[in-house]
C-alpha cells in the first residue's frame, strides 16, 4: 500500500512560481512510476509530467515543458513539482499518482489533491 499526501498548493499572480510536494508513504520500488496530474474546473483530469521513480525516464507534457520541474528525493520519498512562469490556465487540482506496475496510464495510488490558483 502506498499513501499519498500533496502540499504546497495555493494562490499565486501570473508570472509566478509555486512548488508542490508529494509525500509518499510506504515501499516504493524502483519500477513505480509516479505523476502529476491536474484536473481543471469542468475539464478531465490530465497528466502533466510523469517520472519512473528511479529517474530513468521523464515526461513532460507540452503545456508545461520549460516551465515545470519534478523532482524526487528518494530518502525522503517525496516528489515535488517546481512550477514557474505560471499561467491563469495552469489553475487546476493537482494530484500526485503511483503506478506500482510502471504502467504510463494507469494509476493506482491517488493523493488527496491541492489546489492551485493562478490570478490574471
Amino acid at each position: 500500500q502506498v499513501h499519498l499526501v500533496e502540499s504546497g498548493g495555493g494562490l499565486v499572480q501570473a508570472g509566478g512560481s509555486l512548488r508542490l510536494s508529494c509525500a509518499a508513504s510506504g515501499r516504493i520500488r524502483s519500477w513505480y512510476r509516479v505523476a502529476w496530474f491536474r484536473q481543471a474546473p469542468g475539464k478531465e483530469r490530465v497528466s502533466v509530467v510523469w517520472t519512473s521513480w528511479s529517474g530513468e525516464n521523464t515526461y513532460y507534457s507540452d503545456s508545461v515543458k520549460g516551465r515545470f520541474t519534478i523532482s524526487r528525493d528518494l530518502a525522503k520519498n517525496t516528489v515535488d513539482l517546481q512550477m514557474n512562469s505560471l499561467k491563469p490556465e495552469d489553475t487546476a487540482v493537482y494530484y500526485c499518482a503511483v503506478s506500482s506496475t510502471g504502467s504510463r496510464t494507469e494509476y493506482d495510488y491517488w493523493g488527496q489533491g491541492t489546489q492551485v490558483t493562478v490570478s490574471s
